[in-house]
């Protein structure tokens, strides 16, 4: 058996990965393309969100990485976003179960809309950084307070983290959106750790499996951070607008179901 025959059945799913790790890397929102990529694909359900939490925080970490360096904040900033984010995940993760499902998804379909028509309307959006506006302690009140939500609904249900995070710390800290991607990747990335340590320490995650699609995603996101660093908000708006507008179809259809 030569190695196409071995590598074939890999390939469309390993395009998908690196498509979502492309997106993701941007504006957030691979797991609109992994989740299903890994269902069609065969996976076993109850190992569908531990692997893909491997693949997309293996991908995550290029992104992060590579945004953080050239984007450059404090580093006891990022430490107590951080922490917060951390915190964030764990209490939303912990709260899964006093909180319906339903209960969020409704207030996404009532949260997405003026985000998407934000973006639509608002051609300069993102594009000036306007953080020096704020007092040192008011931009880390506005940005603990955006890490700890958010990372607390990720906990809790996830779709659309990181768009949340990069539109909420461009409109309320008044980073460009350059730089709060940078800090949306990071802070996503603590929260996919922290949930696949959960997984594997459960034996949830199809590990190779996991791994392979992860290397994938890792060029996805090496590609889509390039783009990202190259072209700014050019890129980063159009691609949230997507995503946003993609999601609340998403969750729409699966409601109507």
């Amino acid at each position: 058996m030569d190695f196409f025959q071995v590598t074939q059945p890999y390939l469309p799913l390993a395009f998908l990965v690196f498509l979502a790790g492309f997106v993701d890397s941007i504006a957030g929102g691979g797991g609109l393309i992994t989740l299903p990529a890994y269902l069609a694909y065969g996976l076993n359900p109850a190992l569908l969100l531990g692997t893909n939490k491997l693949s997309s925080s293996m991908g995550t970490t290029v992104a992060a990485a590579k945004f953080i360096k050239e984007t450059r904040f404090e580093a006891d900033f990022l430490f107590i976003l951080i922490v917060l984010a951390a915190g964030g995940s764990f209490l939303g993760a912990k709260a899964i179960s006093a909180v319906p499902p339903e209960i969020i998804r409704y207030l996404l379909i009532i949260m997405l809309p003026p985000v998407a028509i934000f973006l639509a309307a608002r051609k300069s959006f993102g594009l000036a950084d306007t953080s020096k506006s704020h007092s040192e302690a008011s931009l880390l009140k506005r940005s603990g307070a955006l890490s700890f939500f958010i990372s607390c609904y990720d906990g809790l249900l996830g779709p659309g983290t990181g768009t949340f995070l990069a539109v909420g710390f461009a409109r309320l800290c008044g980073f460009d959106l350059l730089r709060s991607t940078a800090l949306a990747k990071l802070l996503n990335l603590v929260s996919n750790v922290a949930a696949l340590a959960t997984f594997l320490y459960l034996g949830l995650v199809d590990i190779k499996l996991g791994l392979a699609m992860g290397l994938a995603g890792m060029a996805g996101n090496y590609a889509g951070s390039r783009l990202a660093l190259k072209k700014g908000a050019w890129v980063i708006r159009p691609m949230l607008f997507s995503v946003s507008t993609a999601l609340l179809a998403k969750i729409a259809w699966d409601m109507l179901r």
